[in-house]
């Protein structure tokens, strides 16, 4: 595509709505606006089978400035992507008429969409790798959500976004924190359930993806890229320090300690840590030591390079 179009991607997870304003031209993206919020959409959905009134109403009050946003910035198209928690919940309609009519103000007949696992990890994917070098791959991706983390492998050709394979792993940071770490600081015993439970979603995660002959490990998500910003030793948080920083893994294993460790108070004082993610990044940390234990017995990887490109990116070259 020559003529450059305005978009807007946004991406509504179990734990944060993220918006993209971008001039996509050539198959390339120039940013244009980039925002986060934590809304916790998916809180109490794995207990309860639906989104509670609250995390409904947050999530509106945050699309709807979003919406204001895209409307001035001139925006010609948008797409919405919902992951796990709209895939869970027993009142998804309730959320999707409330899109609709939002959305609708930017262009008509916009609604969000719940993308399968093979799709939402397609486009994490091409995100992630797109400013990597081809001769780095294959690549193996890991976008760590709220309630679910998707593990894909790819690049192993001329095309850098081609994937070879991919699973959805139906646990993230959210889904683990309710379901195993109850107290703050998590006890021993929550913790070592909480390992049994990773490992068993990442058994059958790496049944289907063939990670043994991956080159370089990229890891996209707020839980990386937290965990990044610690272990740079950054103030606070920083995107173009941590875009792209390779981190290795006895640094990443350490940090992740510290965080399962940790009470939520003294998360909370950590200079790059987002409110929002102080509850359940011991349960994403989890998530990582696991990965970060099974990447290098399978394939002998020693880095993790943290990319703050992934599904966003993705949704907004796919519009």
């Amino acid at each position: 595509m020559g003529v450059s179009s305005r978009v807007a991607a946004v991406d509504c997870g179990t734990n944060s709505i993220r918006l993209l304003i971008a001039d996509v031209s050539g198959g390339r993206l120039t940013d244009v606006h980039r925002e986060m919020r934590i809304v916790t959409l998916g809180e109490g959905v794995d207990a309860t089978g639906e989104f509670a009134p609250a995390a409904l109403a947050r999530t509106e009050a945050a699309l709807a400035d979003y919406v204001d946003v895209m409307l001035a910035h001139d925006v010609s198209k948008v797409r919405m992507v919902a992951t796990s928690a709209a895939r869970d919940a027993g009142n998804r309609d309730e959320f999707f008429a409330m899109t609709a009519r939002l959305l609708g103000r930017v262009m008509p007949g916009a609604v969000a969409e719940v993308i399968t696992g093979t799709e939402e990890a397609a486009l994490s994917f091409r995100g992630a790798v797109g400013e990597l070098d081809p001769a780095t791959g294959p690549f193996v991706v890991v976008d760590l959500g709220g309630g679910s983390t998707e593990v894909v492998l790819g690049g192993s050709g001329a095309e850098v976004a081609d994937v070879v394979a991919s699973f959805s792993a139906n646990i993230g940071c959210v889904r683990l924190t309710e379901r195993c770490l109850l107290s703050d600081p998590p006890t021993a015993d929550e913790v070592a359930a909480a390992r049994a439970v990773v490992r068993e979603k990442l058994a059958e995660a790496l049944d289907v993806v063939p990670v043994e002959g991956a080159r370089t490990w990229v890891g996209v998500a707020g839980t990386f890229t937290t965990v990044a910003a610690l272990a740079l030793g950054l103030p606070e948080y920083d995107s173009e320090v941590i875009h792209l920083s390779r981190i290795g893994i006895p640094d990443v294993v350490k940090v992740c300690d510290d965080l399962i460790a940790m009470p939520r108070a003294q998360r909370a004082e950590l200079g790059p840590m987002h409110p929002g993610r102080v509850p359940v990044i011991g349960g994403g940390s989890i998530v990582v030591e696991e990965l970060a234990r099974e990447f290098g017995q399978r394939a002998g990887i020693a880095e993790l390079v943290v990319s703050e490109h992934d599904i966003l990116d993705g949704i907004a070259l796919s519009v």
